[in-house]
């Protein structure tokens, strides 16, 4: 199964950048922008501001993604 990269542009602390996720990570991110009134943008910025500097952004936000799905999926699981 191969995997499609899909790129999005956004504009954090006044600078422009691309990160590049697979599809499944961007779902979950834009629903957990959704359930928190949030704007992707803003969902994407608020991670940018408390991921590790050495950490890239990309890989906190698949971090983020998986560990909001996990959470999820273990709740339903109680």
């Amino acid at each position: 199964m191969k995997h499609h990269l899909i790129k999005k542009s956004f504009v954090l602390s006044g600078h422009s950048t691309s990160i590049a996720l697979e599809k499944e990570f961007w779902s979950v991110l834009q629903n957990m922008a959704a359930a928190q009134n949030l704007s992707l943008a803003a969902l994407i910025t608020r991670i940018d501001q408390t991921r590790i500097p050495e950490h890239p952004l990309a890989s906190a936000l698949r971090v983020t993604a998986l560990k909001n799905a996990y959470d999820i999926s273990d709740s339903s699981c109680a």
